[in-house]
């Protein structure tokens, strides 16, 4: 087997987090974006002594275990790679996933199962939506990009994983900006007006927030917009609409100016008994019941709490620092985004709460400063997990316990690890699937010290 080959095999499995596996005569083969039990052809892109890797060029025959999904865009959208499964098979292939690299670690734990999204659809509270079009010098589109593509863009304007809402919100906005030919901003020579769109809205207010992301290239009145907006028959209800301006050459959001458009600059969201007001840009989980649902369960890890101190390490907004302090003698959340720690402060006085404290800055660098010393810790890093000398300092306060929220399972493994050489053990571990139809999912983890188990 060499490099252009064109193979044709069934995926015998895939791992986390979405590197399916077929053989052939006997040489392994990696082939991402594929589902188990599927026949595929595809072309063999790298070859090395010890790795070969291929991309899928066709789906010759369906796995056993897929049907019809219901997403008329699915396999053209870079989303949902899961969706043509039954959810009950999604969950137990993430659950495998995860068990495959716990086993990893050869020790013993107490598993306690996947909790289901309480929503299979309609869940994100969160799209962000690229300006494009689905061809070279088509129409303007509105959506996601294309499966593949770097810069082809599938209008969703039936997202299965979305309330209508947000496909309301998209019609009517794509529509408008259309009949005006209004140019998108085309990456390649950096000239263009439109950008991103991004929605947000709050599952138990029904709140929605807008922002459309926009270059400095024109000076375009977008008052009308605003009014066809407010004019939509929505479920939930406009609370802001804000215009971003981005002038960055990356794709990705940014913000050179942000301005109010219409309404207030955030939207409020409530989790379990707590109000939260979220802006433009802030962190929050994009599955509010899903979150709720994890948070409980990180609440149940941690246990008894009163009189004790909490260190909620990579914070973000700080939901679980604010989840815990009624309950503790004190919670400490730190978190690197200053933006982020400034909604927290915001939403811990919204809260009434008085015993939580939240600091910017680098995990790595903040411990040194910390001044109090935690009974508990919760780790909820990013996807890349822990640095590997904060961690070494985390490990360093000795705490009897610490519940670790991850959701990237391989950068999991890997801390836990280090966590079995310096003295604990795993012992209870939760899937929790917050993103249906997709590869993702969160996974929770209770450790403790060897020495203090009974």
């Amino acid at each position: 087997m060499k490099k252009k080959d064109i193979i044709e095999g069934i995926v015998e499995k895939v791992e986390f987090p979405n590197k399916g596996i077929i053989n052939i005569d006997s040489e392994k083969v990696i082939v991402k974006n594929v589902i188990p039990g599927q026949k595929i052809k595809a072309v063999v892109t790298k070859k090395r002594k010890n790795k070969i890797v291929a991309r899928a060029l066709d789906i010759l025959e369906k796995s056993p275990m897929e049907g019809d999904a219901p997403c008329k865009v699915f396999g053209k959208c870079g989303g949902c790679l899961y969706q043509s499964l039954p959810y009950e098979e999604q969950l137990k292939l993430k659950e495998s996933q995860v068990l495959e690299l716990l086993d990893t670690l050869g020790t013993h734990y107490e598993y306690e199962g996947i909790t289901k999204s309480p929503m299979e659809f309609n869940y994100r509270n969160k799209m962000e939506y690229s300006f494009g079009d689905e061809y070279k010098d088509g129409p303007l589109a509105l959506g996601m990009h294309r499966k593949a593509s770097l810069y082809d863009i599938v209008t969703v304007d039936d997202c299965k994983i979305v309330s209508d809402d947000f496909n309301v919100i998209l019609k009517t906005t794509l529509d408008y900006f259309s009949k005006r030919n209004i140019p998108y901003y085309y990456k390649r020579t950096h000239e263009g007006y439109l950008r991103y769109l991004v929605v947000r809205k709050a599952v138990n207010t029904q709140e929605i927030l807008v922002n459309l992301v926009t270059s400095s290239q024109m000076d375009f009145d977008l008052g009308e917009w605003v009014g066809e907006l407010n004019n939509c028959n929505l479920d939930g209800e406009i609370v802001s609409i804000m215009h971003t301006i981005n002038d960055n050459l990356a794709d990705a959001v940014k913000v050179d100016e942000i301005k109010k458009l219409y309404g207030r600059d955030y939207f409020v969201e409530k989790l379990l008994g707590l109000e939260f007001r979220i802006s433009s840009f802030s962190f929050f989980q994009t599955n509010s019941l899903g979150a709720e649902k994890l948070y409980s369960v990180v609440r149940d890890y941690v246990g008894e709490t009163r009189d004790k101190v909490i260190f909620d390490l990579y914070s973000g907004t700080g939901t679980i620092t604010q989840m815990l302090a009624p309950v503790a003698k004190k919670a400490v959340g730190v978190e690197i985004v200053e933006e982020a720690v400034e909604a927290a402060k915001e939403n811990a006085k919204l809260n009434g709460l008085n015993n939580c404290k939240f600091i910017a800055g680098d995990v790595l660098k903040v411990i040194d400063e910390l001044k109090d010393k935690p009974d508990i810790i919760v780790l909820d890093p990013p996807r890349d997990g822990i640095h590997p000398k904060a961690l070494d300092k985390i490990i360093d306060y000795g705490v009897e316990q610490i519940v670790y929220v991850s959701c990237k399972p391989t950068s999991l493994v890997r801390d836990l690890e280090v966590f079995l050489s310096k003295g604990y053990k795993v012992e209870r571990v939760r899937c929790v699937d917050m993103f249906p139809h997709t590869v993702h999912v969160e996974v929770v983890v209770g450790i403790q010290r060897k020495e203090s188990m009974k």
